[in-house]
C-alpha cells in the first residue's frame, strides 16, 4: 500500500521512539496498528463496492443489447406467425360456410321389425 522498504521502516521506528519514548511506543504502535486495520477495511470495502456497482451496469447494458439484438427478431417472427394463422383461420371460415344450395339428404333406408320378418315376400310365395 505504501511501498515503504526495511530501512523506511527503520527510520520510522527509531523516530518514533525519540519522539513518543519508550513508555508510550508500544500503545502508539498497537493504535497505528488499529487505525491503519480499519483503514484497509474501509478502503477494501469501498473498493469492492464500486466495483460491484461496476459489473452490475455492465450488466445491464449488456442485457439491454441482447435484449434489443436477440429479442426484436423473435417479436417479429412471431408476429409473421400469428399473421398466417389467422390468415388460415379465415379462409378455413369462408372455404367452411354453407352455401345457398340445400345438400342432397339421402333417404332413411327401411328398418325391418321382427313382425315384416316373419311375413313372407312375394319371391318367396311364388313357386319356381
Amino acid at each position: 500500500m505504501f511501498e515503504i522498504g526495511f530501512w523506511e521502516l527503520v527510520l520510522i521506528g527509531v523516530i518514533a521512539l525519540l519522539v513518543i519514548g519508550p513508555d508510550k511506543l508500544p500503545s502508539a504502535a498497537r493504535t497505528a496498528g488499529l487505525w491503519i486495520g480499519k483503514m484497509r477495511r474501509f478502503v477494501t470495502s469501498i473498493k469492492d463496492e464500486v466495483d460491484r456497482e461496476l459489473r452490475l451496469q455492465e450488466l445491464q447494458q449488456q442485457l439491454k443489447e441482447v435484449e434489443k439484438n436477440n429479442l426484436q427478431p423473435l417479436v417479429d417472427e412471431t408476429r409473421k406467425t400469428a399473421l398466417d394463422v389467422q390468415n388460415t383461420l379465415n379462409q378455413v371460415a369462408t372455404d367452411t360456410q354453407p352455401t345457398n344450395n340445400t345438400p342432397e339428404v339421402p333417404s332413411p333406408t327401411p328398418v325391418l321389425t321382427s313382425s315384416d320378418a316373419t311375413k313372407p315376400t312375394e319371391r318367396q310365395q311364388t313357386p319356381s
